[in-house]
């Protein structure tokens, strides 16, 4: 299994523990990191201050990035991703409260790589950790850089 950094953009504290405590119960090696809104994302993956130090702050490997954030939203971070040369190839999944439909399509239409809704129950979070683990560290190729 490779072990791949794993950015959450997320501006729930609720649910950033949440997911910490998710990826431990899961025995998920991935280093995870966070951040709390749309613009912190994007100066996350621009290297831009504070996020210069990459031995503190390695780049992600894969996004979990929820749509409703302050200053920025999810909507906005994913076209911007998607449309940036250096960021495109990033692997995004889009990780909310939400299921509508409309939230669906439109998701994948900005380019989304999987679409999940968060589980209220802790132990279908660890499941869900434990199946996005096994997916995209084990069987899926994931670009280098």
């Amino acid at each position: 299994m490779k072990i791949v950094p794993v950015l959450m953009a997320d501006d729930d504290p609720v649910d950033q523990v949440l997911t910490k405590e998710a990826f431990e119960e899961a025995k998920a090696l991935n280093p995870l990191s966070f951040v709390d809104d749309g613009v912190e994302l994007m100066k996350y993956l621009r290297r831009e201050p504070p996020y210069t130090d990459e031995s503190r702050y390695p780049f992600p490997g894969l996004i979990l990035l929820d749509l409703n954030m302050p200053k920025k939203d999810g909507r906005e971070c994913l076209a911007e991703i998607r449309s940036d040369p250096q960021l495109r190839h990033l692997p995004v999944i889009v990780m909310t409260t939400s299921s509508r439909e409309e939230e669906v399509f439109s998701s994948y239409d900005l380019g989304a790589n999987s679409y999940i809704t968060k589980p209220v129950d802790f132990e279908k979070l660890v499941a869900q950790v434990k199946a996005l683990n096994a997916y995209w560290c084990s069987i899926v190729e994931l670009p280098s850089g």
